[in-house]
């Protein structure tokens, strides 16, 4: 295995293997993979899809993906860890966080090539072979340019997940275009209670407010109320294992009471308490949506 520097804020290797071996898994965001050689399958959460060289995957924090070698890989793998995050040179830091959290906490893990647009495909491949290049010859200022370009790469997975198939609530056994978007509504306005109540809700997509739960729920199989929790909660975990932000501020931001009202909440629907969670250090409500064989 040849693994190239690795330097925070980033976590940049380029690895060539003709047999996967599972890599240690640290709560991050997401890792973009980039294959520059070979062929194989790729399995996330138990389903495959083919790969060859060009191909661009994202894979989640959790144990539930891997690589099956056919020819010998070279796999390109850049990781956005919370350091990438937290550093304060960041344009619009915290917008960029509630962005990758968005991203990690709704998007479904799925095998498949994310990228959709040819142009788009084209800019990452050299964005990250700049991006290789830059830490091979590390030099003053590659931080700072690295940092950059991969800011311009998270500019172009959010546009293209938010635009493919694989950015979608859970499959439904009746899949419906209106509870596609009334999901889509629900996690884009996570934290603005007032958007999510029943009247709102039904006003916005043209359904009486006295069917609205009913209709959520055969739907989804699930409470509005359990869903917008649960919602809420998974990115309650994300900026605990993941950020800085005080009780308070997680509190305020994603509409709970106060940090009593989210503590009350989060051992109800996960069980342990926030301390607890911080000490264990892996996702509950998250990882319980994918890797079910």
């Amino acid at each position: 295995m040849e693994v190239r520097q690795v330097f925070k804020p980033f976590d940049i290797q380029e690895v060539s293997l003709s047999v996967w071996e599972d890599r240690p898994v640290k709560n991050n965001f997401f890792e973009l993979v980039l294959i520059k050689e070979g062929r194989g399958t790729q399995c996330i959460n138990y389903n495959l899809y083919e790969y060859s060289r060009g191909s661009l995957f994202l894979l989640p924090p959790l144990k539930c993906h891997s690589f099956q070698i056919v020819e010998p890989t070279r796999f390109v793998f850049l990781k956005f860890t919370s350091d990438f995050f937290q550093d304060r040179e960041l344009h619009d830091q915290q917008e960029w966080f509630r962005e990758a959290a968005y991203i990690l906490s709704n998007y479904n893990q799925l095998p498949g090539d994310i990228i959709s647009e040819p142009l788009d495909r084209q800019h990452l491949h050299t964005l990250i072979d700049m991006i290789l290049q830059e830490n091979k010859n590390f030099r003053q200022g590659s931080i700072s340019l690295i940092r950059s370009l991969m800011t311009s790469i998270l500019e172009i997975l959010m546009r293209n997940i938010k635009a493919s198939s694989y950015y979608t609530p859970d499959q439904q056994e009746d899949p419906d275009e209106r509870i596609t978007q009334i999901v889509s509504y629900i996690n884009q306005h996570i934290s603005e209670p007032h958007l999510l109540k029943v009247d709102q809700l039904a006003q916005t997509f043209l359904l009486a407010p006295t069917y609205f739960s009913e209709y959520f729920r055969k739907k989804m199989n699930v409470s509005l109320r359990d869903y917008i929790i649960k919602s809420r909660l998974k990115q309650v975990e994300i900026r605990l294992l993941n950020s800085d932000f005080t009780l308070t501020e997680i509190a305020e931001e994603l509409g709970f009471t106060d940090v009593s009202h989210l503590s009350r909440t989060f051992k109800k629907y996960t069980g342990m308490t926030m301390r607890q969670f911080r000490k264990e250090g892996e996702y509950q409500l998250l990882k319980r949506n994918v890797c079910v064989a």
